[in-house]
């Protein structure tokens, strides 16, 4: 019996988690995994789209030399608010709260999360934690940048620097409730013969995460707590005029924020690794090196914060040994592109929308990863450090990988997760229209920062202006592909045609019970009886 012929067994009679009349306590109180889930993606969409109208103020401002639309230091507050929202309230939480929330039991055969409580908890303390970070954005703003460096964020200034600090510190205790529920339901509630090595990869993606999460978050807590201590009460721990060390909060700040870099990463890896195979019609060539690759980022990850100091002064031996392993960390990455790859060939392979997510997601990881080694060399890092290079090197990563593998992800669970199907067509057209924006706007950025244009300017000499402008250019573009799915994805909400059980033909356990799913999962737990993608052509 395979896995797929084990979970619908016995047919499913109970009423799917959506439930038959909306009741607003009955999703405010519920313990259902799918339901918190449908919570957080309600909650991060809201963040993504504030998000992006401070970047897009952004880019309107440097579409030309001089500052023009905003002061320097309003300026300072946009990008500011941009990458504390992006960072801490959508990326982070993007895809472990949304999908794997939602995913994760049903695809090891368990009917919840291992503390139902707790993952409601969590989105409390998430949405608190996100008011407070907004208040503080909004009612007078913070200008010390996302990462909060001292002596920016200790000296006096009008910022609500502490209320923003309060609001992140909140959004840390929910990621760690949320990686320890993961952790806990991974060990204990996988379903008969599903082994470590029957998880699928996003599984072993999102367990990777919620480790760092667990161990990384209490860092990051810590030294929050320190910045807003010593900025209340004038304690010398940052500050060299009270006796303190600044680099001292690099350490601590990047110790937690490289792996974090991760925490939105391997999720995406996790995506891409359910989608390609599925569209593929292949199994995922080499697992097992793809799941201890996953756990290999996960350590060796822990050991690179280093290079975000390779002009702080720090020791040049250090600086060595910080450059190898941030040499060895892509190592695993490459590894999992490789893998990708070989999935691909010789693949009966088809161009659905998750699919054209998933292989940009895979071209653009790669270049991102690829800039990164530039800014792992010491000798390049020093010209290129605090420049356009380090932003466009960020966001090839973050936004070209996380944002689109988030997307491919919510295009191939859509069908499951809302019991509807979208415009195919209008879904194709909006990844690719994100897919050449996405270029537009941060290949230029390599650049400028190549030409020298430091970040963080809201003004520059005019021989940077072409650039500027197609960047710009192509963040309105990037603007309207973001749109779009908003639009088609909730005009299917109403409109769509019913979705079948497994519209992709997907092997795995989420595929195998209605669409969109009991408020149990399965009738009976499944037994497993298979590898993981067993695609056939």
């Amino acid at each position: 019996m395979t896995s797929a012929q084990a979970a619908i067994s016995e047919p499913v009679d109970e009423p799917s988690y959506l439930g038959q009349r909306f009741s607003l306590w009955s999703w405010l109180g519920t313990h259902d995994h799918k339901r918190i889930a449908i919570l957080y993606g309600l909650a991060i969409t809201l963040f993504f789209f504030i998000g992006g109208v401070a970047a897009a103020l952004i880019r309107i401002e440097l579409a030309t030399p001089a500052g023009d639309l905003v002061s320097a230091e309003t300026y300072n507050k946009l990008f500011t608010a941009h990458g504390v929202i992006m960072v801490w309230l959508f990326l982070i939480p993007s895809i472990p709260s949304v999908l794997g929330n939602f995913l994760m039991p049903m695809m090891i055969g368990a009917r919840d999360l291992a503390f139902p409580r707790l993952n409601l908890a969590s989105w409390y303390v998430y949405v608190i934690g996100g008011c407070f970070t907004l208040g503080a954005l909004l009612l007078g703003g913070v200008d010390t940048g996302w990462t909060f460096y001292t002596p920016f964020s200790t000296m006096f200034s009008n910022s609500n620097v502490v209320m923003a600090l309060l609001g992140i510190l909140i959004v840390g205790f929910s990621s760690i409730m949320t990686g320890i529920n993961f952790i806990v339901t991974v060990h204990t509630m996988r379903a008969p013969g599903m082994g470590w090595f029957r998880l699928p990869l996003f599984v072993w993606a999102n367990y990777a995460t919620a480790i760092i999460l667990v161990l990384a978050t209490p860092v990051l807590a810590m030294t929050l707590l320190l910045v807003g201590i010593e900025r209340l009460f004038q304690v010398g721990i940052f500050d060299p005029a009270l006796g303190g060390d600044p680099l001292l909060f690099q350490h601590l700040f990047w110790f937690y924020s490289h792996p974090a870099v991760y925490i939105m990463v391997l999720p995406a890896m996790g995506v891409a690794s359910e989608i390609i195979p599925c569209f593929a019609r292949r199994p995922v060539f080499g697992y097992r090196f793809m799941a201890y690759a996953i756990l290999g980022i996960a350590v060796i990850g822990f050991l690179v914060w280093g290079h975000h100091m390779f002009v702080s002064g720090q020791s040049v031996y250090a600086g060595m040994v910080f450059s190898l392993l941030s040499f060895i960390v892509a190592i695993p990455s490459a590894i999992k592109v490789f893998n990708w790859t070989a999935t691909l060939y010789k693949g009966d392979i088809t161009l659905g929308s998750p699919m054209l997510y998933a292989l940009g997601f895979v071209g653009l990881f790669t270049i991102g990863g690829l800039t990164g080694l530039f800014l792992a060399a010491l000798a390049v890092d020093v010209h290129l450090s605090d420049t356009y290079f380090v932003v466009a090197h960020f966001h090839y990563i973050m936004v070209g990988g996380a944002v689109m593998a988030y997307l491919g992800g919510i295009h191939f669970w859509w069908p499951k997760i809302t019991g509807r199907l979208y415009p195919e067509m209008w879904a194709r057209v909006a990844a690719l229209i994100i897919f050449f924006g996405f270029n537009l706007t941060f290949f230029p950025q390599f650049l400028l920062g190549y030409g020298g244009m430091p970040r963080r300017y809201h003004s520059y000499p005019p021989e940077y202006q072409v650039l500027h402008v197609l960047s710009s250019a192509g963040a309105a573009v990037l603007a309207v592909g973001y749109l779009l799915p908003l639009c088609y994805l909730g005009w299917s909400l109403l409109y769509g045609k019913r979705a079948p059980g497994n519209p992709w033909r997907a092997t795995g356990l989420e595929w195998q019970t209605a669409s969109p799913p009991p408020a149990h999962n399965f009738a009976q737990t499944p037994t497993v009886t298979e590898e993981p993608y067993a695609y056939r052509q």
